[in-house]
């Protein structure tokens, strides 16, 4: 495990520690506070351990009352961690490093497969799941679970960056950067609104994503996992990142664009002051607010594309596994199956913003009727792009931002930020290569 073995994780496991040890403690006051009932059914009752994102656990709720209803043989504890993504990460990282991590089902995000995969943390699923089943999915969201060709979870909700636009300032999206730009120009020259375009700029993840559509949308690629290259220093990714630039420097996009995250391209979009906006699927849900100014008057589309490329959307799937040392992989796999079936998923969607992965549900009369933009979504679902599939991912990923960040901000030139981060993306693969062999 050569991308384990440095500095970097051995400390976040130290630092980590006190709240792992609490979230143990957790589980275990919990297996002993509800007394003689769990006692005396100790013996034919199976419980299932799993920790997952605080705003997640409470949007499962109806999903694990209909399974615990259906499934009276086997308990689910689903420990509610840190809103915090990354932490729920480090939390299950520190614990399966520390041994005898006491968890059985594995929620986690798209990025993290590689790396858990890799550490040999994830049960392999490719025999254990009909492929009759996983073709109830949809492909872009299942092509997800996959590492190397087999299968190791199951996608449970949907993510893709989308475009937002004002439907009542123009009859139809733009399909190119350059629609998209004279567009947003037009519109602040009559006053319509001040900014153009918002979008996530600030040096963290969702930076990543942004890029990675901008990028797909010039016909480049960051690395390819299948030969292991590097595109960032590439004509398609320089001229990606100067795209970006650009927003800023001609006034399409605030200069404060370059600190925001989600919820700061949303306020201004929400309040009437941007012509598009890319964002994720919940921001439609709270666009429809009834105090929201746009309400009633945004169209959803794919991000744009120079001509003769495609649009791409970042795929941001959460999905379920199973740990390799569960003890009880059968019920594991039962609760699994339960947990991302059509109908859990339609229970969790008509309950939170949480967008499923069951194709037939984007059909579902229900759904369609408490969410009509679902009819927009299904295209865009089928056409993303994955971020790098590669165990490496967290340290791939920071290169990229730290870089990305300083071309955005101005603090560097874009094609020497880019062959920064294209070098040094190079020495670490070569180093886990060197590392593996």
């Amino acid at each position: 495990m050569p991308l384990l073995r440095g500095w970097t994780i051995r400390w976040r496991s130290l630092r980590l520690f006190p709240l792992l040890l609490t979230l143990v403690l957790t589980l275990a006051i919990g297996w002993m506070g509800t007394g003689t009932q769990r006692s005396a059914a100790a013996d034919s009752t199976v419980v299932l351990r799993a920790l997952l994102p605080a705003p997640f656990r409470e949007a499962m709720q109806p999903a694990i009352a209909r399974f615990a209803t259906e499934h009276p043989e086997i308990q689910l504890e689903l420990v509610a961690g840190p809103n915090d993504t990354s932490l729920v990460s480090d939390l299950y990282t520190t614990a399966f490093l520390l041994g005898n991590a006491p968890y059985d089902l594995v929620f986690l995000d798209v990025t993290w497969l590689p790396k858990f995969v890799a550490a040999g943390w994830l049960l392999d699923l490719s025999d254990r799941i009909a492929p009759e089943i996983q073709a109830e999915f949809l492909p872009a969201a299942l092509n997800g679970s996959f590492y190397r060709d087999r299968l190791y979870r199951l996608p449970l909700n949907a993510a893709v960056g989308l475009l937002y636009y004002r439907q009542d300032l123009m009859p139809e999206p733009p399909q190119t950067f350059a629609e998209l730009v004279q567009r947003s120009q037009q519109l602040q020259s009559q006053g319509q609104v001040p900014w153009g375009y918002v979008w996530q700029g600030k040096q963290y993840e969702g930076l990543v994503c942004n890029f990675l559509e901008v990028l797909a949308g010039f016909g480049g690629y960051w690395i390819d996992p299948q030969s292991g290259e590097v595109g960032l220093d590439r004509p398609e990714a320089i001229a990606a990142a100067n795209w970006l630039r650009s927003t800023i420097t001609d006034q399409i996009s605030p200069a404060g664009v370059s600190t925001f995250q989600e919820n700061e391209a949303l306020k201004l979009f929400e309040s009437g002051q941007s012509a598009f906006m890319r964002n994720w699927p919940y921001a439609e849900m709270l666009l429809e607010r009834p105090e929201s100014a746009v309400r009633g008057k945004v169209g959803l589309a794919p991000m744009v594309h120079v001509p003769g490329q495609t649009s791409a959307a970042t795929q941001g799937t959460w999905g379920v596994a199973i740990a390799q040392q569960s003890e009880h992989p059968d019920a594991a796999l039962t609760a699994l199956l339960a947990l991302t079936d059509a109908e859990s998923q339609r229970l969790i969607s008509l309950g939170s913003n949480y967008i499923p992965t069951r194709s037939a549900l984007y059909q579902d009369p229900e759904l369609l009727a408490r969410y009509p933009f679902y009819g927009e979504l299904q295209p865009i679902l089928e056409s993303t792009v994955l971020r790098s599939p590669l165990p490496a991912y967290d340290a791939l990923s920071d290169i990229l931002q730290r870089h990305l960040s300083a071309a955005i901000s101005g603090q560097t030139p874009v094609a020497i930020a880019l062959q920064q981060a294209a070098r040094e993306s190079r020495q670490l693969l070569a180093s886990q290569q060197g590392a593996a062999a």
